[in-house]
């Protein structure tokens, strides 16, 4: 792949290959967007064109510039072994001086950015001309790990460009967003993904699905996607967790929330069967997200067809469903709940059980005064 092939995302590419031809390449990035929007895939090929020793982007013009792709440094990026580019994620806490035998942290820590990055920028590059540092997830880098990067942010090397990855730029200090240029990513047009879902072999009313569930995001779609493929049958697990939501009362609240953790677990099994690279724990929170953004998408279709009934549902394929749960609660209640879905992912990114939020939050949605709302 190459710049020029990163789905919709022609404003961000159009910024970088303007910045190259003209010579003046930050020496830091903030790449900010939602989640699956191709950031990741331009930071590398954004990489490749400054590690480039062909310089074959120079030749071309101002909204052209690539790397050769066929260089030593191409090569060496392709294979995954450039002594020159270094991507930066929190399971790196593992193979930190005093980090082996420690699970992995939820926030990026400071021993992670000090010893794969602050220790390496001053370290001069060795097969290209510049170094490139990309640190995955940025939004989790806490305070101290953000502090811990200023002083490279404020006084870099010539030859050094650090790239932060952030679905959340509110997380970020404001001496770390003033110290970088933003590049902002936008959601993937719906039509692509389906297009890209039926490429993988997902049928039309999944794929349908998938894509509006994905709210732009190509890259979730997509996992969703292998999911479905894998046999982790997540199409059935959302029709019978939408069904659920109708009607139930207090009492019921412990059994369903049951029920929605073992839906998760068994979509958290198939998943880490296909990415045995990435921790159990970040799986399993993934996992639980997806079955939240599932109970949100059935509450927003109901909500907005108490506002202005329209085509373009998510849960197009449960339409009584929805209908009945709109009957249930009005718009503000919905959005009320809506709300408290959204304090209840944040509990999951904090890593509070599992079984004890579902329970909060379906205590939430059946309205109940006996329970602390999140």
């Amino acid at each position: 792949m190459a710049l020029k092939d990163i789905f919709c995302q022609d404003r961000a590419i159009s910024l970088l290959q303007r910045a190259f031809a003209a010579g003046r390449v930050p020496h830091a990035y903030i790449f900010a967007g939602p989640e699956g929007v191709g950031k990741f895939k331009t930071a590398i090929e954004w990489a490749g064109l400054l590690l480039c020793k062909d310089r074959a982007g120079e030749k071309g013009g101002a909204d052209s510039a690539e790397s050769c792709g066929t260089c030593e440094s191409c090569r060496a990026i392709a294979a995954d072994a450039h002594p020159d580019f270094n991507i930066i994620y929190k399971e790196l806490a593992e193979f930190t001086k005093d980090g082996k035998g420690k699970k992995t942290p939820v926030d990026l820590p400071i021993d992670v950015i000090r010893e794969f990055l602050i220790e390496k920028v001053c370290t001069r590059p060795t097969l290209s001309e510049r170094k490139v540092f990309v640190v995955s997830e940025a939004e989790r880098l806490n305070a101290s790990s953000q502090n811990c990067l200023l002083k490279v942010l404020e006084e870099p090397p010539e030859y050094c460009c650090i790239i932060l990855l952030c679905t959340r730029l509110e997380r970020l200090l404001a001496t770390t967003k003033s110290r970088c240029q933003i590049i902002r990513f936008g959601p993937i047009d719906e039509e692509i993904i389906f297009n890209k879902l039926k490429e993988m072999g997902i049928g039309q009313e999944k794929g349908r699905y998938f894509g509006r569930l994905a709210q732009g995001s190509l890259g979730l779609a997509c996992e969703w996607a292998r999911l479905e493929l894998a046999e982790a049958g997540l199409y059935q697990i959302k029709k019978e967790l939408v069904g659920s939501l109708v009607g139930f009362d207090f009492a019921e609240v412990p059994e369903l929330a049951a029920k929605f953790l073992d839906k998760s677990k068994k979509i958290a099994g198939i998943w880490t069967e296909l990415e045995k690279s990435t921790s159990k724990k970040d799986i399993n929170r993934r996992a639980a997200k997806s079955v939240i953004g599932i109970i949100i998408s059935a509450l927003y279709d109901a909500m907005k067809l108490n506002v202005t009934p329209e085509e373009g549902a998510i849960n197009f394929d449960q339409k009584q469903q929805i209908e009945e749960l709109a009957g249930q609660l009005d718009a503000e209640q919905l959005a009320e709940r809506i709300a408290d879905c959204y304090r209840v992912l944040r509990w999951i990114e904090s890593g509070v059980n599992e079984k004890l939020i579902f329970e909060q939050l379906l205590f939430n949605l059946a309205g109940s005064d006996t329970m602390t709302v999140l």
